[in-house]
């Protein structure tokens, strides 16, 4: 996510949390950013995150890592709130057939609704994409 415009770039979709998970959905937000370098990335600490396959490769970017205090949850509060409204407004209620069908659904969720439609109270009540073309 990105903190400032609180759009969802890279996500990645399995049945098991692995480093190769993370690196993948990492490697999609770098792509698709053109591959900035020395930005902050905050993360929880789970061992996906704080393993050397990872590091490795946040410091193959110069990215700093900034990792949430131990029992902290607040730290991480604009990708736990994704994650609020990603279970409330899409997960809840519904029955996915296999994986392959959940990962368009959510694809569809992110790109066509989180990201585009969905308004925001703390960027202005606008969608992360809206907001992210604002000049400060």
């Amino acid at each position: 996510m990105d903190q400032y415009s609180r759009r969802i770039i890279g996500w990645s979709l399995s049945a098991t949390r692995t480093t190769q998970l993370t690196r993948d959905a990492l490697g999609y937000a770098l792509k698709k950013r053109g591959y900035p370098r020395g930005i902050i990335f905050h993360t929880d600490r789970g061992i996906e995150f704080t393993g050397f396959m990872f590091q490795s490769l946040l410091s193959q970017y110069d990215f700093k890592h900034s990792v949430n205090r131990p029992g902290c949850c607040t730290d991480n509060a604009f990708i736990e709130s994704f994650y609020h409204s990603l279970k409330g407004e899409f997960i809840r209620g519904k029955v996915f057939k296999c994986v392959d069908q959940l990962r368009k659904a959510q694809c569809v969720y992110i790109n066509k609704f989180y990201n585009t439609v969905r308004l925001h109270s703390g960027i202005n009540y606008v969608s992360p994409i809206e907001y992210g073309q604002c000049t400060v």
